[in-house]
């Protein structure tokens, strides 16, 4: 334990009154004012943070030594350099006055000039980052501490993506001033230790049956890591469309695309990666197979069996059109290795994953197969596993390791290598069933965790349909409430052995009825509430369910401060409850 850490131990007794989203391991802080400067520099130390921990109970300077260093040190990498410029940016230039969290009338604001003014935060980076981490090389805790009366800021932490995470919440500690002025102000001292739960904390985010901009797909990379979220799944093609160009098969996007233009170039793809990196999250594609694939046949008809059939397409597939890969094919084969040959060697410098996907593989569509040409799961399968071998076989190649949905475990017993990751949606007792089994799994079950869910049905229903689907509800209505997702974990109902392997969750964005126009305001803040549930746990050290009283205020000024950088997130609750705390309650 290093001396900062043995003085956060010591210190760690005050009651917390930041409103600090997601809520930190440990963490406390006083009601003295500190003032930010805008020429606050930024420093890094060697080693370990020199502290006196005899010190601790004040926090005083003397708890400090010295620090050394500056931003020439090997430690301050250009993605700290980097974060810390976005987070004078948010800071200065897009920070909230917190009006909205205090009484009318309330002077809340403290005078100009009280207080200590912090004209220093000095970065101690412990160990060296690693390339593309693995779930258990990623490194993210971090410490962070604002003394008495020393006009510095002090953070530890062992990688950058620690020091990310300190700056994130950094940003949440100080307030702009009702006046235009070069300061924020804030309340200490403070000292936090904190550290994830769940080591994937990811986004699903379909970007095949809607098109969505490069610049929204950045625009959401940027919240996902205020937010302390670590990956984003692009669910980059399905039955609909194939946005993603792969140059060894330029026809898939010329003629799979919705239209010339709407798609996502190598350059692009590139873009996407860097910047995601930048702000400590790592992006995994899923190509989805052997169902969801109708858009290659666009370019490869020969490739895909029962395409676009029509008007029985539900027999066929969950949603129009209709189509899967041929199986027991040498053509198809051929093709997922010039794809992934393309394709992965491009993903695989940034994450050591790929998604193969294989949820809702429709038995009924192989009976027109003729490679297959049968309904029967039990003949099917066989078909079915060689093809997932060889999918598997070529991520492998690639120097990657593959996820894949819970279907191809649970629903047609695919002999899967144990490196795989088993991603479910269905249900808790998926989970409970992927862990027993000795998977590492993703959770994300659709009765809390689709955000897409309550728009109703996208179809047009008439005839018989009419009557039967009145009044045209969606299958996984209602709306999943900000307060719904906060009550779920991706480890509920599982025995401590399984949960060992449940490395977090996901929230979903499919896109039958969202686009780039609607995205914020479906996504933010419901997808801050599992944000915190994948960062801090539903409940608390003491193993107490967090409460909905204790965290509207928090979630409702981190809407504010996304709706300050630029992000449409919808309103947590009427202002008039944020304005009278408690007032809002019902309890009986």
């Amino acid at each position: 334990m290093t001396k900062l850490a043995v003085l956060l131990a010591a210190c760690l007794s005050l009651q917390g009154v930041s409103a600090l989203w997601p809520i930190p391991a440990q963490y406390s802080q006083g009601n003295d004012t500190f003032w930010l400067s805008s020429s606050v520099s930024l420093e890094f130390g060697h080693g370990h943070a020199k502290v006196n921990a005899g010190d601790s109970a004040g926090l005083g300077c003397s708890a400090f030594g010295s620090t050394h260093g500056s931003g020439d040190d090997s430690s301050s990498s250009k993605k700290i350099h980097d974060a810390w410029d976005r987070t004078k940016d948010a800071l200065f230039k897009n920070n909230i006055v917190p009006w909205k969290f205090h009484p009318k009338g309330h002077n809340f604001e403290p005078s100009p000039g009280s207080g200590t003014k912090i004209t220093k935060v000095v970065v101690t980076q412990t160990g060296e980052d690693i390339e593309k981490p693995d779930y258990q090389d990623m490194k993210e805790a971090y410490n962070l501490i604002i003394p008495a009366s020393c006009g510095t800021i002090y953070i530890e932490a062992e990688s950058s993506l620690g020091v990310l995470h300190a700056f994130s919440t950094l940003g949440q500690l100080f307030y702009a001033p009702a006046k235009k002025s070069d300061a924020v102000w804030g309340k200490g001292p403070v000292k936090i230790s904190d550290k994830p739960k769940f080591q994937h904390r990811g986004l699903n985010l379909d970007i095949s049956r809607q098109w969505y901009p490069k610049e929204t797909i950045l625009k959401t990379i940027d919240a996902l890591s205020w937010n302390k979220m670590n990956r984003l799944h692009l669910h980059a093609t399905d039955s609909q469309s194939w946005p993603i160009e792969i140059p060894a098969l330029p026809a898939l996007a010329e003629k799979g695309a919705y239209a010339p233009g709407l798609t996502y170039s190598p350059q692009d793809v590139q873009d996407i990666l860097d910047y995601a990196e930048a702000r400590g999250i790592q992006v995994i594609v899923e190509i989805d197979m052997p169902g969801h694939t109708t858009s290659i046949a666009e370019a490869y008809p020969d490739l895909i069996v029962g395409r676009n059939i029509q008007p029985n397409w539900d027999t066929y597939a969950a949603q129009p059109p209709s189509g899967s890969l041929k199986l027991n094919n040498k053509d198809v084969d051929n093709f997922i290795t010039k794809l992934f040959k393309d394709l992965l060697p491009r993903l695989n410098h940034h994450t050591k994953y790929f998604h193969t996907g294989g949820d809702e593989v429709n038995n009924a569509i192989y009976k027109l197969d003729p490679g297959v040409g049968t309904d029967d799961k039990q003949k099917i399968q066989p078909h079915l596993q060689k093809f997932i071998s060889h999918v598997q076989s070529e991520v492998k190649k690639q120097k990657m390791s593959p996820v894949v949905w819970e279907e191809m475990l649970l629903d047609w017993n695919i002999t899967l290598p144990q490196k795989t990751i088993v991603q479910t949606w269905r249900s808790d007792d998926a989970s409970v069933k992927t862990t027993t089994a000795g998977y590492r799994t993703i959770a994300g079950n659709y009765n809390y965790w689709y955000l897409d869910c309550g728009h109703g049905q996208w179809l047009d229903f008439g005839g018989p349909a009419y009557q039967k689907f009145y009044p045209f509800a969606d299958y996984c209505s209602p709306r999943k409430n900000w307060r719904l997702i906060y009550s779920y974990s991706p480890d509920q109902f599982l025995t401590k052995e399984q949960a060992k392997l449940v490395l977090g969750g996901e929230i979903h964005i499919w896109s039958e009825q969202i686009d780039s126009q609607s995205l914020d305001v479906m996504l933010w803040p419901r997808g801050s509430a599992a944000a915190e549930v994948l960062w801090s746990g539903r409940t608390d050290a003491n193993g107490v369910n967090r409460t909905f009283a204790d965290a509207s205020p928090r979630l409702g000024e981190m809407r504010e401060r996304m709706v300050a950088r630029g992000v449409q997130a919808s309103p947590v609750m009427q202002l008039w409850c944020h304005q009278n705390v408690g007032d809002c309650e019902l309890n009986k």
